[in-house]
């Protein structure tokens, strides 16, 4: 998100746009988070293993590292190999990444699909059934 679209939430107390394609460091004190999300955006990363050992330096011991992506992303933006792997492949793709990092255990995965798309959505009805969600997600090691 932008920093407009995160000024925009009044929920928000505060929050930092960073781009981890130009730098992977966190601008976060280590173990200062319980919780890390990544939503949508695995699939543009550049430098997955430098994010992920980041994202363990800054959660504290039994943090939650959680991913999630969908089946609709931008190409042009994509990582290379994204495209060519089947949609389950890609959770296991982010499950290598959690696995290379050496810093996650107590790994699943989720994937939820099928539910119908509400009619106020603005892809009904070109698309009766919602996108489906996968989820990759581990814990720090303590």
């Amino acid at each position: 998100m932008n920093a407009a679209e995160m000024a925009a939430n009044p929920q928000l107390t505060d929050f930092k746009v960073h781009d981890l394609n130009q730098n992977p460091q966190l601008p976060s004190a280590d173990k200062s988070f319980d919780l890390s999300l990544c939503t949508v955006s695995v699939e543009y990363l550049i430098h997955p293993d430098a994010v992920f050992a980041e994202v363990a330096r800054v959660l504290r011991p039994g943090g939650v590292f959680a991913l999630t992506f969908s089946n609709r992303w931008f190409p042009p933006k994509a990582i290379r190999v994204w495209p060519g792997l089947h949609e389950f492949e890609r959770m296991g793709l982010v499950l290598e990444y959690f696995l290379r990092s050496g810093k996650f255990a107590d790994l699943h995965t989720f994937s939820s699909r099928g539910w119908p798309r509400p009619e106020s959505d603005k892809y009904y009805p070109q698309f009766l059934k919602s996108d489906p969600v996968y989820a990759v997600w581990g814990k720090t090691r303590k």
